[in-house]
């Protein structure tokens, strides 16, 4: 249903921007600019709405009914807030580590530590 709205969102949508294009501007005419353009009629200069004007308003009417369709349709949707909120969580399995035998370990050969060293601070003996 919401997908069909759309669609019908979006022809209504191009539909009122071809009509409103194609229309003829009030001030579009040579006599306005010199004052021509008032008259004292009931509809204006223009008198009464013609097809253009009219069928424009009526898929505007349905263009703001479709929106107002879409905004509570969007209202409803119980999408999560935020991306960690839907996740779903993984099935952890603990598994323990394998604990090598001493068999399996390598042996290494025994090291003679060195020596300490003299420490750097200390001042060598000056004889005389």
């Amino acid at each position: 249903m919401q997908s069909v709205l759309v669609v019908v969102h979006l022809f209504l949508a191009i539909g009122l921007v071809g009509l409103i294009l194609i229309q003829h501007g009030k001030g579009a005419d040579m006599g306005a600019a010199f004052g021509s353009g008032a008259s004292a009629s009931v509809f204006g200069a223009r008198g009464a709405s013609n097809f253009l004007s009219r069928t424009t308003g009526i898929l505007a009417a349905l263009f703001f009914v479709t929106s107002l369709a879409l905004a509570y349709f969007a209202m409803q949707s119980t999408e999560p807030e935020t991306l960690m909120e839907g996740a779903q969580p993984a099935a952890v399995e603990l598994v323990e580590p394998e604990v090598p035998s001493v068999v399996d370990l390598p042996s290494v050969p025994e090291v003679q530590a060195p020596a300490a060293a003299p420490a750097a601070d200390a001042v060598p003996e000056v004889k005389e």
